[in-house]
C-alpha cells in the first residue's frame, strides 16, 4: 500500500565527545576525561499552533535501538502476547465492534538507519453491523521496553466498498516512528503515538498509574489513565491495563471498551454444552426460517433460551452477557411472528455472539473460521434482500478474515477454499446476486470441510 504522504526528512545528531585534561603544571600526571557520548534524538516535525506539551515533558525524544522488536513483553501493549482482541461500543450513535488479531506475518520498516522487524496487527472495525475501517498496524519494542508504532495501512469503508485510505503511514518514508506506550509510564510523562502533524498527530500525557479497573471478569489492577491530543485540540481520555493494552476509551460521545481478549481471559476448558447450544440452536433456527418451519424453529428458540439461562448464571464477561440476551430476544420475536428474514439474520447475531463467548475456550482459529462461515451466511440474508452494496461489505469481512486463517490450511485446503472466494469475488464485482448466493453456500461448505492446524 502507498502511503499518502511524500516522505519526511529524518535526521539524527552525531555522536560527539567531550574530553578535557588537568592541568601539568603542578607535576601531577596529565589525565583524560571519559568520552561522552551523546545520544541520538529525534527530529521533530513543526506542530504550527498545536498546545502541545514542551521537550522536557516528552520521554519519547531519544532515539530508539531495537534488538529483539518482535517481543512485544511490555504488560500495557501486550500485542505479540494477545492472539485475539474484541472490542465494542458505540460510535455516532451505532454498535460499534472491534476485533483486532495479531498476524502470522512480520514486517521490515527502515528508519534511523535500522532495519526493524515489525509485528503486523489487524484490526477489523464493524459500525452498525458492517464493515467501517481496516488498519494493518505496526509495532516493535525497543530495547528499553518502550514500544513503538511504525504506521499503518488504513481503508475506510462506505456502502460496502472501499472510499479511501487516508490515515495511512509509515516510519522512515512519511514521518517518524513514534512511541505508543513507555516502558515505565509515570504520572507527567508525555509522548506521541503518532507524529506527523497536519496529517496524522496524538500526543499522550500520563495523568494516573496504578488504578483498579473493571475488567472483562472482575478488577483489573495496574491501570493506565492517559489523555490524548488531537489534532483540532480537543482531548479525550484512554485507559490501559496489564495483560490487555488499550481497554476504555470515550470521548464526543463515542465509546470503544475492551470486551474480551485471549489468551488473558481464555479457559484451559471445553466450551460448555449450553453454550454449543447456542451456536448450533442458531443454525437450526436460520435453515428452519429459510424452509418456513416455525414449529420447528419455535422448539429450537426455547431450547436456546433454557441454555442461555444456564450460561449467564455463571462467569459470562460483562459486555458480551447483554449482547447475546438482546440477540436472543430478537430472534424469539422474529420466530413467533414468522419473519423469515428478521429470523435469519437474529439467528446469525445469536452465533456470533456464542462465538465470542467460546473464544475463551476454543482456539482461536477455530473461532475465526465459523466467524468467516457466519459472513458467508450474511451474505445468503443480505443477496436476498437485494441488498449489493452490504453483499459487498460481506465479502471483504470475508476476505479479512482469510488472512487470519489461511496460513494454517495444508496446500490442498488452500487451494480449494480460494478458488471458491475468486468465483464468489466475480460473482459480487457483477452484482449478480442469485449466482452469489450460489457460490455463498457452496464456500459455507467448503468451510465445514475445512480442518486448520491449531
Amino acid at each position: 500500500m502507498a502511503a499518502l504522504f511524500s516522505a519526511a526528512a529524518l535526521a539524527v545528531s552525531g555522536c560527539q565527545n567531550d574530553s578535557g585534561s588537568a592541568s601539568a603544571s603542578d607535576g601531577q600526571e596529565t589525565t583524560t576525561a571519559p568520552a561522552r557520548v551523546a545520544e541520538k534524538t529525534i527530529v521533530q516535525p513543526a506542530v504550527g499552533d498545536l498546545a502541545v506539551a514542551p521537550d522536557a515533558e516528552r520521554v519519547d525524544l531519544t532515539a530508539p535501538t531495537f534488538s529483539d522488536p518482535t517481543r512485544v513483553s511490555n504488560p500495557l501493549f501486550p500485542v505479540s502476547e494477545q492472539k485475539s482482541v474484541l472490542l465494542l461500543g458505540q460510535v455516532d450513535g451505532l454498535p460499534f465492534r472491534t476485533e483486532v488479531t495479531l498476524l502470522p506475518e512480520t514486517r521490515i520498516i527502515e528508519w534511523q538507519g535500522q532495519q526493524v522487524e515489525t509485528l503486523v496487527s489487524q484490526y477489523v472495525a464493524y459500525l452498525g453491523g458492517r464493515i467501517h475501517e481496516v488498519a494493518y498496524d505496526l509495532y516493535a519494542q525497543d530495547d528499553t521496553g518502550a514500544v513503538w508504532y511504525f504506521g499503518e495501512d488504513v481503508f475506510n469503508f462506505r456502502d460496502g466498498l472501499i472510499a479511501d485510505t487516508h490515515g495511512t503511514w509509515v516510519a522512515g518514508k512519511d514521518g517518524p516512528a513514534a512511541m505508543i506506550m513507555p516502558a515505565d509510564p509515570q504520572v507527567g510523562d508525555v509522548y506521541r503515538p503518532e507524529n506527523i502533524p497536519g496529517f496524522v498527530f496524538e500526543e499522550v500525557t500520563v495523568r494516573s498509574v496504578g488504578q483498579t479497573l473493571g475488567g472483562p471478569l472482575g478488577a483489573v489492577e495496574g491501570g493506565l489513565v492517559i489523555e490524548e491530543l488531537h489534532m483540532d485540540n480537543s482531548t479525550e481520555k484512554k485507559t490501559f491495563a496489564p495483560g490487555y493494552g488499550e481497554f476504555f476509551t470515550a470521548g464526543g460521545g463515542d465509546v470503544e471498551a475492551l470486551a474480551l481478549a485471549v489468551p488473558t481471559d481464555a479457559l484451559g476448558e471445553e466450551p460448555p454444552a449450553e453454550l454449543v447450544t447456542l451456536e448450533s440452536g442458531a443454525a437450526k433456527v436460520f435453515g428452519a426460517a429459510q424452509s418456513k418451519d416455525w414449529k420447528a424453529a419455535k422448539a429450537t428458540v426455547k431450547k436456546m433460551q433454557a441454555a442461555w439461562q444456564t450460561v449467564r448464571a455463571g462467569d459470562v464477561p460483562k459486555r458480551l452477557g447483554p449482547q447475546l440476551s438482546s440477540a436472543l430476544e430478537a430472534l424469539a420475536t422474529a420466530v413467533e411472528t414468522r419473519k423469515t428474514a428478521q429470523a435469519r439474520q437474529a439467528a446469525v447475531h445469536v452465533a456470533r455472539w456464542s462465538l465470542d463467548l467460546q473464544l475463551r475456550h476454543r482456539p482461536v482459529i477455530e473461532i475465526d473460521l465459523a466467524r468467516l462461515d457466519l459472513w458467508a451466511a450474511q451474505m445468503l440474508v443480505d443477496a436476498a434482500a437485494g441488498d449489493a452494496p452490504a453483499v459487498n461489505g460481506d465479502f471483504f469481512s470475508i476476505d479479512y478474515i482469510r488472512d487470519r486463517i489461511q496460513h494454517t490450511f495444508d496446500e490442498a485446503n488452500r487451494t480449494r477454499f480460494n478458488t471458491v472466494l475468486e468465483e464468489l469475488n466475480g460473482a459480487v464485482a457483477d452484482e449478480d446476486l442469485t449466482a452469489v448466493a450460489n457460490i455463498a453456500r457452496q464456500l459455507r461448505k467448503t468451510v465445514a470441510g475445512l480442518q486448520p492446524a491449531n
